[in-house]
């Protein structure tokens, strides 16, 4: 079965430099894919050239017109560059010339486009992006918001935990993934209101058995893979990610420092090589790029705008990985199952709770 994924050529600090390489690529190795490659035609056949692939059987340029700016406000992107490569792309999957779509670009942009062109699921309200972090259990840990909701209700995070339980189920074949909720302590009277209120709406599901909710858990216990899905808003989440990352180049770059500082420590570094490039491999924020744009009626990746080629392969995968693995029908078909129904009698979420007294 072949895969084929639209790729926002012109999103990201690199551009066609970095995305039209990563899509040679990826496409090198991986007979089964096609790739759109959406962007400003000159500049996407110049970089083509350069890698060698201008007559490649499986790249097809779709010319867009316009670039979404890393600066560029929403209401630019939305309502002015209706040709950009970043809303072309995105139409390819709305469209069905594509499964999937990959881009660098404006993380607000990006998602403002994509709920205006592909809609949201039923029973959404605001789309998530979900990403994997690696944890000490060998298996990742997956992590949503990571940014595109910074100011979040506790209707929102109940989606967030449904829409991640569900993508959990269709990729690693967990039928009941564990899920934790980000606060500030383990204990039910810690957090603010939205996370208390969270973890009653999420509580209530797992008495149901609709949901498999751990409780509350804290930052470290992201890396300890204390559950396989950890829920916040995309304020906390940004932080801790691009937190998680920068440590991981800090310590790389320290380890690396330091074996190379006198000729004992060098040959050290060469007895220690294959457990060094364990470790690389673990902690290496390059291998956990491509976040997954969850709650729309299509599959959207989003990758970090600073990524290199490496980097963005990965992106790449993980939209091939869904894709191939028909990701979106099974959330689809989990989020109608999970998604509780509107009761007009029922209290609304973001209502103070009421305890009640003898």
């Amino acid at each position: 079965m072949t895969i084929k994924i639209s790729i926002d050529c012109m999103g990201g600090d690199h551009g066609p430099a970095v995305t039209v390489a990563a899509a040679v690529a990826f496409a090198n190795r991986e007979p089964d894919v096609e790739f759109l490659l959406v962007g400003l035609e000159s500049e996407v056949q110049e970089e083509l050239k350069k890698n060698h692939a201008s007559n490649h059987p499986r790249l097809k340029v779709i010319h867009a017109s316009e670039v979404v700016a890393m600066d560029d406000p929403v209401e630019i992107a939305l309502r002015r560059k209706k040709d950009s490569s970043m809303r072309v792309a995105l139409t390819q999957v709305k469209e069905g010339a594509a499964q999937a779509c990959v881009s660098a670009g404006n993380t607000g942009a990006l998602m403002a486009v994509s709920r205006y062109v592909l809609k949201t699921m039923q029973g959404v309200d605001r789309p998530a992006i979900c990403s994997m972090l690696p944890n000490q259990k060998n298996r990742p840990t997956y992590m949503l918001d990571l940014g595109a909701n910074v100011d979040c209700e506790p209707l929102h995070l109940h989606q967030f935990a449904i829409m991640g339980s569900a993508l959990v189920s269709a990729l690693e074949g967990n039928e009941r993934p564990t899920i934790g909720l980000l606060n500030v302590g383990e204990e039910d009277i810690k957090g603010n209101d939205v996370v208390k209120k969270t973890a009653v709406l999420l509580r209530a599901d797992h008495e149901r058995g609709l949901l498999n909710f751990y409780g509350n858990v804290e930052g470290n216990d992201i890396f300890k893979g204390t559950t396989d899905i950890v829920v916040c808003d995309g304020f906390v989440g940004n932080v801790t990610t691009k937190a998680a990352e920068g440590m991981g180049r800090f310590v790389k770059t320290t380890l690396t420092d330091a074996f190379k500082s006198n000729p004992l420590n060098m040959l050290g570094a060469l007895i220690a090589r294959g457990a060094l490039k364990s470790i690389s491999r673990t902690m290496n924020p390059s291998n956990y790029n491509g976040g997954s744009l969850l709650g729309l009626r299509g599959l959207v990746f989003k990758s970090h705008g600073s990524a290199d080629k490496y980097s963005y392969e990965w992106a790449i995968q993980r939209a091939f990985d869904a894709a191939k693995n028909d990701v979106l029908t099974r959330i689809s078909t989990s989020m109608a199952k999970l998604m509780p129904v509107a009761d007009p009698a029922a209290p609304e979420y973001n209502e103070p709770l009421v305890q009640k007294t003898a």
